[in-house]
């Protein structure tokens, strides 16, 4: 198994495997925001906007492979907000549907902690939908539920209600102390 943070060349390159991760992911009935009857097109523009956020230097994306074929992914979303030097926000965890209950998930959920750590993001957070199976891999790597609440409603379609969880990574600093 070989994890790796992929810039915006290297996205590039595996494109297209990408784009049948995303596929899958959907029609698995994940991830959350992306729409369910999203096409090949559509994941393209989807992994082109990711891409110009990495080379924006805002997102992070790792990719899980082995044997040359991309079975999972994660995202790191930088906060650029003036006191967010310290977050991160887990985006779109993703794992082949081939691959899954191998802790690919994990594996990929930890490389994406240590690389906060090593960009100084002490506190990770993420959404996901309330009651869903991936509650239970991230509370099995120490995550904490802040809680849940309804999504907006769109019009002729109310979302599932949301949970939002968070990690600290490292001791947190208070603001007083930074300034």
């Amino acid at each position: 198994m070989k994890i790796c943070a992929l810039d915006a060349s290297t996205l590039d390159e595996v494109r297209p495997d990408l784009v049948e991760l995303l596929l899958d992911a959907v029609a698995d009935g994940g991830p959350l925001g992306v729409d369910a009857a999203i096409d090949r097109l559509a994941a393209r523009r989807y992994w082109d906007e990711v891409g110009a956020a990495i080379a924006g230097g805002t997102r992070l994306l790792l990719a899980a492979s082995h044997e040359g074929k991309l079975l999972g992914s994660v995202q790191l979303d930088l906060s650029q907000q003036p006191n967010g030097h310290r977050f991160a926000e887990l985006q779109q965890l993703m794992v082949h549907r081939h691959a899954r209950r191998r802790g690919l998930g994990g594996v990929l959920l930890r490389a994406a902690e240590a690389e906060a750590g090593l960009l100084g993001r002490g506190l990770l957070f993420l959404d996901l939908e309330a009651g869903s199976g991936a509650e239970q891999l991230y509370h099995g790597y120490g995550y904490t539920c802040v809680g849940a609440a309804p999504d907006s409603v769109s019009p002729g379609a109310a979302r599932p209600a949301m949970a939002t969880y968070y990690k600290a990574l490292l001791p947190m600093t208070p603001l007083a102390e930074l300034a």
